[in-house]
């Protein structure tokens, strides 16, 4: 269930696309390999998101009822020039696109998705994430600090465990099926949160799959550490013995999960 309200979505939208127009300024070069994404350049990646951006505001726009194939998009490949001034233009634009489709249809709009909320409000959700990720790509890649605001990286590992979870009810063949077995657990602790902000996840096996809550208690594993951290550890997107985190108990249950929980 999403933490933060359909407006806030919104605002997140617009704040993390000028965020990555930050990066653009930072005169970072767009043949610059990313790590995190290694088959992608900079500007590789920064189109991507800016064409699931485009892609993401057409389907809430016109209330979807099926997918819309990605070259229907109007500019979803991006500028034709290669400049970072172009592509970070074309980046604000599609975040301000998506932000006013979304404020227009409201979250209660029904919209397709792959998911499993078919409306407006999943989009706003998963767009405000799916941009926090790929803003710490392309921050790392560029050599920059990352970070995150608290509110937002805890509601991005809630929804990140939803999606693991749908995952394996839904995709079979998914790696994420594997995630079973009674007797083990995972606890997350962001030791950073700031007071008010329940940031605590028990990550509990059965026999069928998982469940998961917030809350404290004791696990096989925990990894415990800075909440960005914490949250790039379990994208996948830092090793979970980086930026300040501590392993306690059974590693390779931990590296079991990271290497499984995945979607598509």
């Amino acid at each position: 269930m999403s933490t933060l309200t359909h407006e806030r979505y919104c605002q997140e939208i617009l704040a993390q696309t000028e965020a990555l127009r930050g990066v653009l300024a930072s005169g970072a070069a767009l043949g610059t390999r990313v790590p995190t994404c290694p088959e992608w350049t900079l500007d590789e990646l920064l189109r991507h998101t800016g064409g699931a951006l485009r892609w993401s505001a057409e389907l809430v726009r016109t209330r979807a009822a099926e997918d819309i194939p990605e070259e229907k998009v109007p500019r979803s490949a991006g500028p034709a020039e290669q400049t970072a001034t172009a592509l970070a233009d074309w980046l604000d634009d599609s975040g301000r696109r998506l932000a006013e489709a979304l404020r227009e249809a409201g979250p209660e709009a029904p919209v397709w998705t792959w998911a499993w909320r078919q409306d407006a409000g999943f989009w706003a959700r998963r767009m405000t994430h799916e941009l926090a990720v790929h803003r710490a790509d392309a921050t790392l890649a560029a050599g920059l600090d990352y970070q995150v605001d608290p509110e937002v990286a805890a509601d991005a590992l809630d929804e990140w465990l939803e999606i693991v979870g749908f995952a394996q009810r839904t995709q079979p063949g998914d790696e994420a099926g594997e995630l079973r077995g009674a007797g083990r657990s995972i606890h997350l602790h962001a030791t950073d949160a700031p007071e008010g902000l329940d940031a605590e996840w028990l990550i509990t096996f059965h026999e069928d799959g998982f469940t998961w809550e917030r809350a404290h208690g004791k696990a096989t594993v925990a990894l415990r550490g800075p909440l960005t951290a914490l949250l790039l550890a379990f994208y996948r997107r830092r090793t979970p013995d980086s930026g300040g985190l501590e392993v306690l108990g059974d590693r390779e249950l931990l590296d079991f999960w990271l290497a499984r929980a995945s979607f598509g």
